[in-house]
């Protein structure tokens, strides 16, 4: 037990008690955490082994005090405190919606969401998860979304090391008992994410399964969303997405989606990010539960229509990986998904990255993680040195600066960027503000580089540009 940490991290109440019947059913705990004059209540679990945790974390720098409650004598009532000091640098809390469209971590940071997906890279044994951990280390992405049950698909046919229930004597699952090991495992893994600065994007369901994890029933889908948020929520660095492609688990309805969402906000004292992630048919991303819009589509132009029409930040979870797979989904160019990343952006979201190169023993980055073999990444980063130099509180779509058919980005009147993609004019007339001068310059996405083009432009104005495509343009004013 800690007694001295810093703010956003994790305190750990461990305590001893009956390990009769089944207390993952029979046993009750909480706790509460009281800092002046604010209380917060924290769901313990049962970590097996006779072993209960409550896990907190703080967001206050200060004294806090704790008081266990419990329908067991010897867990109920238990006291103590510790103090929390200031954070380190690197610890900037969690992240929150900013500005209506954009992140921020709670220390008022931007976060400018580079993501990428290794959905069962958790579930592939030491060895290729620590691959995938070095590989994350020098890679761009700061979210990666992972599941947390294993996954059987296309490429996806290896058993886990470990599973989530223990099982009963005729072998079959025994839904009322976790097993302690599988969520250990899991919570080491977004410990590490932690670590290298990423965020965890824990995608709760997915239909992609042989175990029956999919087709659950309602009391146990609620009991373990209630453990799940309960071990994983006082990381600092966890999103929860309800679902991988909702709308193919046939066998739940909308309104146990609703029920998911609810179950989570309402047992999740941090209110950490949640979404849900479609393959055909959209959630209804207005509904008061849902913090921002996860979206599987290649469609990168209605970026700013998804915006305009929920008023909630854009992450385009998938739009396609860079590969050579058999699937349409999986053999886009790294050119293509370089340009989907840039037109996302330009048009006021977030976008994700993924990749499925072919790999004899069926390691694709996308499932299983490992390294990295397309050419995408690199100009990912390159892009994401673009954001992080510039407007703090994000982008915002403008069609008033270039012809209509190029998107166009702004804040304000200080910062433009204008993005041709495929196409590549060798001229154009731009429009600027009168009561300000601008700097000019020419951004190759695929070279990565920037290059000097004007200084004190103001007006309209006729250029001329590269004539090849990939090419964007961006003034700042001076």
């Amino acid at each position: 037990m800690n007694n001295h940490l810093e703010v956003w991290s994790q305190f750990e109440l461990e305590l001893a008690g009956s390990k009769s019947g089944n207390p993952f059913l029979d046993v009750t705990l909480s706790a509460v955490f009281t800092f002046q004059h604010r209380s917060i209540e924290v769901n313990g679990f049962y970590d097996g082994n006779g072993l209960y945790r409550v896990r907190f974390m703080p967001d206050t720098v200060g004294e806090w005090r704790y008081r266990t409650i419990s329908n067991l004598d010897e867990l109920d009532g238990i006291t103590g405190s510790f103090i929390c000091s200031p954070a380190l640098p690197d610890n900037h809390g969690p992240v929150r919606v900013e500005n209506t469209f954009h992140f921020a971590y709670t220390d008022g940071t931007p976060f400018y969401q580079v993501g990428t997906t290794c959905y069962v890279w958790n579930h592939q044994g030491d060895e290729l998860e620590t691959q995938t951990l070095d590989t994350l280390r020098t890679a761009p992405f700061n979210k990666l979304r992972m599941c947390v049950f294993p996954k059987d698909y296309l490429y996806n046919k290896n058993e886990p090391l470990y599973y989530p229930f223990e099982r009963t004597e005729n072998g079959s699952w025994d839904f009322t008992r976790f097993n302690p090991d599988y969520f250990h495992h899991l919570e080491q893994r977004v410990g590490d994410l932690l670590a290298l600065g990423i965020e965890a994007d824990i995608i709760l369901f997915h239909p992609y399964d042989r175990w029956g994890f999919a087709t659950m029933d309602r009391e146990t889908d609620d009991l373990y969303l209630r453990y799940v948020v309960a071990r994983l929520s006082a990381y600092r660095n966890v999103w929860w997405s309800m679902a991988n492609e909702f709308d193919l688990m046939r066998q739940k309805s909308m309104a146990d989606w609703d029920r998911f969402f609810r179950v989570v906000q309402e047992n999740d004292p941090y209110q950490h990010l949640r979404s849900i992630h479609n393959c055909r048919g959209f959630y209804d991303h207005g509904k008061p539960w849902v913090t921002h819009q996860s979206i599987q589509h290649s469609d990168l132009p209605s970026t700013e229509h998804w915006r305009n029409q929920f008023r909630k930040p854009v992450v385009v979870d998938e739009c396609c990986y860079e590969g050579n797979n058999p699937k349409g989904w999986g053999n886009i160019t790294a050119q293509e998904m370089t340009h989907r990343f840039w037109e996302g952006t330009v048009r006021g979201g977030y976008v994700g990255h993924g990749e499925t190169y072919l790999h004899p023993e069926d390691i694709l980055w996308w499932s299983k993680g490992g390294v990295l073999h397309g050419q995408s990444p690199e100009r990912i980063a390159f892009l994401r040195q673009i954001m992080e130099a510039g407007p703090a509180q994000g982008l915002e779509p403008v069609s008033d600066v270039a012809y209509p058919e190029y998107p166009a980005a702004c804040k304000g009147d200080a910062y433009f960027l204008i993005y041709f993609g495929i196409k590549q004019p060798a001229e154009m007339t731009f429009t600027l503000p009168l009561n300000n001068h601008y700097t000019g310059e020419i951004i190759d996405t695929w070279a990565m580089t920037v290059t000097p083009w004007g200084q004190n432009l103001l007006g309209e104005f006729t250029a001329q540009l590269p004539g090849k495509p990939y090419i964007a343009v961006r003034f700042q004013k001076m």
